[in-house]
């Protein structure tokens, strides 16, 4: 290492990614079609988070955040009036029948402990009251903390609004926004990138700082990163109630406790200054 009036030398270099569109609009999966990860050894990233007190440092090894996925089915029958349902082939009840069916898939198929979520949202069968429609638009979220779990959600879901609505002679199409890029896998820290992290968030704030946080059925685009390189996601704590920063980054209401800006940055450049020292 080498000393020169009183600053230290990185040994290596360090990327800053400013990144865009990180809600919904996949911006970590275009910064890599432009070649924000040639060359790259380690990724990390911090988010702030209104759940814990500020300055506190929170992360895990493995998954953290999930796998997420949005879905759109349109579930077709025949129209008819509501007094002669047996001149119509009704996509409502085979609309209901599937959301039914899809509840089945979390609490009957997968594992207690492996956590996924399907949830249905959307349910539209149009406003006449006289009349069973032509189409059911159902549509909604899952979510899982691997990718086999959350291509086997896919598969499932797909598979049983198909079936569920042949039962009441409807048909039924899927979509799953792929080529939207609406699919974000999950996001899961490198286990010696987390250790990395901890070290020194411990050695700059003290052990007490540090937390170990459960799982959370959130998403990230930052996702797309660790499936490439080395990475480890992490939070630092904005909570100050007599501040009023209680609220989560999603709320009109949301504010920051700035002091922890001068403390989220010396974590976090000193974790890449270490990095690179460390790895040499």
């Amino acid at each position: 290492m080498i000393k020169i009036n009183k600053f230290w030398v990185l040994q290596g270099t360090v990327i800053l990614l400013f990144q865009p569109a990180e809600e919904a609009g996949n911006g970590a999966k275009r910064m890599i079609g432009d070649g924000a990860l040639e060359d790259i050894e380690a990724i990390f990233a911090v988010h702030v988070s209104h759940e814990h007190p500020t300055a506190i440092i929170g992360s895990r090894p493995g998954p953290l955040l999930a796998g997420c996925g949005f879905f759109r089915a349109v579930i077709s029958g025949r129209k008819g009036l509501a007094g002669d349902p047996h001149n119509s082939v009704d996509p409502i009840l085979a609309a209901s029948a599937a959301v039914i069916s899809l509840q089945g898939i979390v609490s009957r198929e997968s594992n207690p402990l492996d956590s996924q979520v399907v949830s249905v949202t959307s349910f539209n069968g149009g406003n006449n009251l006289n009349m069973i429609p032509d189409t059911v638009v159902i549509g909604g979220t899952f979510r899982a903390f691997s990718n086999a779990s959350f291509y086997n959600l896919l598969q499932r879901i797909q598979e049983v609004v198909v079936e569920q609505a042949s039962v009441f002679r409807c048909s039924a199409t899927v979509d799953f926004f792929e080529k939207d890029s609406t699919i974000y896998p999950p996001t899961v820290n490198d286990d010696h990138m987390y250790e990395h992290v901890k070290k020194v968030a411990t050695d700059l704030l003290g052990p007490t700082n540090f937390r170990v946080v459960p799982p959370m059925m959130g998403a990230e685009d930052f996702s797309f990163y660790t499936e490439i390189v080395p990475a480890a996601f992490y939070y630092i704590g904005v909570r100050n109630e007599t501040l009023g920063s209680i609220h989560t980054g999603h709320s009109p209401y949301f504010m920051i406790d700035e002091d922890v800006l001068p403390m989220g940055a010396a974590v976090h450049a000193s974790i890449a200054e270490r990095y690179l020292n460390e790895r040499g």
